[in-house]
C-alpha cells in the first residue's frame, strides 16, 4: 500500500509540474491537428472505419487515410492511402466490405465515384464511373449491390462542347456557370468478385437534392430490409433553393413506381426504414412550420403522416436520427443547451438523454456517428481541451470510450478553461453562450473580451474544442461565445423567435450575455472586441452599427444585404419564410432594409477586418465590397480580403490558417 500511495505522489507530482511548464497553443500547432471524421461502426460491432485527415502545407491539399479500429483487439491500422477526395466509407451488410467515395480521373475531369474494398484481401476497386460522379450511395441489405445517385449529363451536352452555353436560370447562386441537372437514383450490382454493372432506376425531370456537404450521404437512401424498396428524399426540379418543396417518396425497385409516403407534400427529408421494414422515420419541422424547429416523424412504411416523436420530450432541433436494431427506439441528435447530446428515444416512452460525460459529438452537419446491430455506438467527438477523436460506446447505457488519441500532444499544451454560462436575457429567454479563460487567469486582472458568434443563425455555440477560441485566449483574452434566439439549443421558442427579427432581438441577445461575462470574469471594458463568419459575421455587421463598445470587428463572409441575399445567394429565396415573403412584394422590402446592417453602415466606427470568398455561393461577396466601400468612404478603418476560391469557407489548409492567422492579428493590434 505504501509503495503504491508514493508511487500515486510521484505521479500527481510529476503531472502538476508538466502542467506548470506546459506552452500556451501557437498557430503552427493548428497545422498539426489530426482530422477524425465518417465514423463506420461494422453491423456485428467488432470494428470501426474512418478517416483520418492531415493537412499537408507544402502541397495546400488535404491528405485522408481510411482506418480501421478493431474493437476486440484495439489495433488500428491504415485501409487505404493518398487518396484524393476520400470520403463517406459505409459496411456491407455481411460486414467482409466496405464502400466509400475517392476522386477517379485526373485534373479537372476528376469525379467522385464508388470505390469497394474486400477486406479479405486485396486493393479497392472502382465500381462506378458515371460522368457527372456520385454524391450519395446505399448497400443493399444482401450485400450485392449499391443504389447511388448521380446528375444528368446536361440534355444540350454537344452544344456546350461548341459554346453554345447559354442557360436558363432558375432559383440559384449568381454565380452558377450552368444549370442544375437532375440527380437521379442508379443500381451498380454485382456480377461477380470484380464485376460490377449499373443501371438506372429513376429518371425524369425532378430530382434528388445534392448532398451537403458535398460527398457526404446527407440525404440517405434507404432501403428496405428485403430489398425491394428505397425511401429517398424527392424535389419537383434540381434547384436546391426549391428544397422545400422536397418529400419522402418510396421507389419500388423492381417496378420502378414511386409513391408519397406522407400528405405533407413539402418540408420533408431523410426518410429511413426501421431494420424490420415496418416504419420510416423522416424529418419535418414542428407543427409543419417551415420557421419550426427540425423535429422527427415516424410513419407505417405503407403510407401516412405518421407521429413527431421527438416535440414532447426532446424539444431541439434534431440534426440525425438513426434506428435501432431492435425497431422499437431511435437515437436522437441534437444540441441541448451548451452540449451537444445524444437521447435513446423508445417510440412508445420517454425519451432518455444518454451521458456523454464532457464528450462533445460531431454535429457540423449532423451526427458524425453510426449503430451497430447489436447497439455499439462509434461517433466522433471532441473535449473542451481535445480535438476530435473516434470514441464508442458498446451499448446505449455504456460510458464512452475514446478509442484514438491522434491530438493528444495539443491537449496537453497551456489552454484556456471552457466554461458554460446561462444568463436570464431578454424577453423572457434563458440564454446561455461559452467562456473561455486565458491560461493562467487571474480575477484581480482586468482582460480584453473578444466575441466570436456562431453562424448559422440555426446552430449554438457549444463546451467542444475550438482552436480559435484558444488561440485568441493564448494572447490573454477572455473569449465569448454567445447563443442568441434562432440558436438551435434551447428549444422551438428561442428557436423561432428569430422570424421576422434578424438582427434587433439576437443583437440584444449578445448584450445581455456580455453584462452575464462581466459578472463572471473581470472584463476591460475598453477593450472588447466581436466577431464571427456567416451569420456570426451578419450579428457582428449588426454590433458595430447598433452599439458602439467595440475596439475591433471581424467580419467574415457577413450577410450584409438581405436584398443581395435573397437575389443572389443560392438558397436565399427560403428568406421569404423568416421574413415573410419576396422583398417586392407589397412593403416587405421596408423591412428586408430595415434588417440588413448596410442599412447602418453610416453609424459604424470600430475598425473592422473583412473577409470572403471570391466563390461563396451562399452568402455573395458583393455583400462584404459593399460594407467595404461603406466604412471607407465614411473614414473608417477596414482592411478587406479576399480569397479567390469557392465555397463559403476557404477548404483548403493555406488559406484556413491564413483566416484564423488575420482573425488572431486584428483583434491583437486593437485590443492588447
Amino acid at each position: 500500500m505504501r509503495k503504491r500511495t508514493a508511487f500515486f505522489t510521484i505521479g500527481l507530482v510529476l503531472a502538476l509540474a508538466a502542467a506548470a511548464s506546459a506552452r500556451p497553443i501557437l498557430l503552427d500547432d493548428i497545422k498539426k491537428i489530426a482530422g477524425i471524421s465518417d465514423a463506420a461502426i461494422s453491423p456485428d460491432g467488432r470494428a470501426v472505419a474512418f478517416v483520418l485527415s492531415r493537412s499537408n502545407y507544402s502541397a495546400d491539399r488535404t491528405d485522408r487515410t481510411l482506418m480501421l479500429y478493431d474493437l476486440r483487439t484495439r489495433t488500428q491500422r491504415g485501409l487505404t492511402f493518398e487518396r484524393k477526395g476520400l470520403a463517406s466509407p459505409a459496411w456491407s451488410p455481411d460486414a467482409s466490405r466496405i464502400a466509400f467515395l475517392a476522386l477517379r480521373g485526373e485534373g479537372k475531369d476528376a469525379q467522385e465515384q464508388i470505390y469497394v474494398m474486400d477486406l479479405r484481401g486485396g486493393d479497392p476497386i472502382p465500381i462506378t464511373n458515371a460522368s457527372q460522379g456520385v454524391q450519395q450511395f446505399a448497400w443493399r441489405p444482401d450485400s450485392g449491390a449499391i443504389a447511388f445517385v448521380t446528375p444528368d449529363q446536361p440534355p444540350n451536352k454537344k452544344a456546350i462542347e461548341h459554346h453554345l452555353d447559354a442557360f436558363v436560370v432558375g432559383d440559384q447562386a449568381y454565380n452558377e456557370e450552368s444549370a442544375p441537372t437532375p440527380r437521379h437514383i442508379w443500381l451498380a450490382v454485382r456480377s461477380g468478385d470484380e464485376a460490377w454493372k449499373s443501371y438506372r432506376l429513376t429518371q425524369g425531370s425532378w430530382s434528388l437534392p445534392s448532398a451537403e456537404p458535398p460527398s457526404s450521404p446527407a440525404s440517405p437512401l434507404s432501403w428496405s430490409p428485403d430489398g425491394h424498396s428505397i425511401v429517398f428524399t424527392k424535389m419537383p426540379n434540381s434547384y436546391d433553393a426549391d428544397g422545400d418543396l422536397a418529400s419522402v417518396a418510396v421507389l419500388d425497385v423492381q417496378t420502378r413506381t414511386i409513391r408519397s409516403l406522407t400528405s405533407h407534400g413539402r418540408f420533408e427529408g431523410y426518410g429511413d426504414f426501421s431494420p424490420d421494414g415496418t416504419k420510416i422515420a423522416y424529418w419535418y419541422p414542428f407543427n409543419g412550420d417551415p420557421n419550426g424547429q427540425n423535429d422527427v416523424f415516424v410513419a407505417p412504411a405503407a403510407g401516412g403522416d405518421g407521429t413527431d416523436v421527438t416535440a414532447s420530450d426532446i424539444d431541439t432541433n434534431v440534426v440525425r436520427a438513426i434506428w435501432m436494431a431492435d425497431s422499437k427506439s431511435l437515437l436522437i441528435a441534437g444540441h441541448k443547451g451548451t452540449d451537444a447530446a445524444l437521447w435513446l428515444k423508445p417510440l412508445d416512452a420517454a425519451a432518455r438523454r444518454i451521458d456523454l460525460g464532457s464528450a462533445q459529438p460531431a454535429q457540423a452537419y449532423w451526427l458524425d456517428a453510426s449503430v451497430s446491430k447489436t447497439g455499439a455506438i462509434a461517433f466522433v467527438a471532441s473535449q473542451p481541451h481535445h480535438p476530435s477523436e473516434l470514441y464508442v460506446m458498446r451499448s446505449p447505457n455504456a460510458a464512452p470510450e475514446r478509442l484514438t488519441s491522434y491530438n493528444d500532444a495539443l491537449a496537453a499544451l497551456d489552454l484556456g478553461r471552457v466554461a458554460p454560462l446561462t444568463w436570464q436575457g431578454p424577453d423572457g429567454f434563458t440564454e446561455d453562450g461559452v467562456l473561455t479563460y486565458p491560461p493562467g487567469y487571474d480575477s484581480s486582472k482586468s482582460y480584453p473580451l473578444v466575441l466570436v458568434i456562431h453562424g448559422g443563425p440555426n446552430s449554438a455555440s457549444i463546451a467542444s474544442f475550438s482552436a480559435l477560441n484558444q488561440l485568441l485566449a493564448s494572447h490573454g483574452f477572455l473569449v465569448f461565445n454567445p447563443n442568441y434566439r434562432g440558436s438551435d439549443n434551447l428549444g422551438e421558442r428561442y428557436w423561432h423567435a428569430i422570424a421576422f427579427d434578424a438582427g434587433a432581438g439576437p443583437s440584444r441577445d449578445v448584450m445581455s450575455g456580455i453584462a452575464a461575462v462581466e459578472a463572471a470574469a473581470n472584463v476591460d471594458r475598453s477593450r472588447i472586441g466581436v466577431s464571427g463568419w456567416s451569420y456570426g459575421g451578419y450579428m457582428t455587421s449588426w454590433m458595430i452599427g447598433h452599439y458602439h463598445i467595440w475596439r475591433a470587428a471581424v467580419s467574415g463572409a457577413a450577410v450584409n444585404n438581405l436584398v443581395d441575399e435573397y437575389a443572389l445567394a443560392d438558397n436565399g429565396v427560403e428568406d421569404r419564410y423568416s421574413m415573410g415573403g419576396s422583398p417586392w412584394k407589397g412593403d416587405l422590402m421596408k423591412m428586408y432594409v430595415e434588417q440588413s446592417p448596410i442599412t447602418y453602415a453610416w453609424q459604424i466606427n470600430t475598425p473592422t477586418l473583412i473577409m470572403s470568398d471570391t466563390g461563396d455561393s451562399r452568402v455573395p461577396i458583393t455583400q462584404s465590397y459593399q460594407m467595404f466601400r461603406a466604412l471607407k468612404d465614411h473614414g473608417v478603418t477596414v482592411r478587406f480580403f479576399a480569397y479567390p476560391v469557392l465555397g463559403h469557407f476557404p477548404g483548403d489548409p493555406v488559406r484556413s490558417l491564413d483566416v484564423t492567422r488575420r482573425w488572431v492579428d486584428w483583434m491583437v493590434r486593437y485590443l492588447k
